[in-house]
C-alpha cells in the first residue's frame, strides 16, 4: 500500500484555523460552542480549541476568538461515524413507539 492510500483511509491530516468560542453558564443556558471559521467539518472530524479559560463564573457569558486545530477523519473513520449515527438514531425510534403496558 502506498502512503497516500493509507492516509486517505486513516486520516489524521491536521491544520489550524481561527475559531469563535461562545460559552455561557447562566440560569437559562449552560453551553459551549466552538465554531471553526473557513472550514467545512465532515463526520468524524475532530476540533481541538486552544487557549480556553479553565473557569467560567456562574451567570457569565464569554465570546472570544481562539485558534483551533482540525484533525480530518479518514474514509474509514468517516464511514464508521455515519453508520454508528444512523444506528443510534434508530434506537430512538425503538424507544419512542413502544406500546404502553396494559394495567
Amino acid at each position: 500500500m502506498s502512503l497516500g492510500l493509507i492516509s486517505r483511509l486513516t486520516g489524521g491530516r491536521r491544520f489550524e484555523v481561527p475559531c469563535t468560542v461562545d460559552i455561557e453558564q447562566s440560569f437559562d443556558s449552560l453551553h459551549a460552542h466552538a465554531i471553526p471559521e473557513g472550514v467545512l467539518l465532515r463526520p468524524g472530524d475532530r476540533v481541538l480549541v486552544h487557549g480556553l479559560p479553565d473557569h467560567v463564573a456562574p451567570g457569565a457569558t464569554l465570546r472570544f476568538e481562539a485558534r483551533a486545530t482540525v484533525i480530518r477523519a479518514g474514509w474509514l473513520e468517516r464511514a464508521w461515524t455515519e453508520a454508528s449515527a444512523i444506528l443510534e438514531l434508530t434506537e430512538l425510534y425503538h424507544c419512542g413507539f413502544e406500546p404502553k403496558e396494559a394495567p
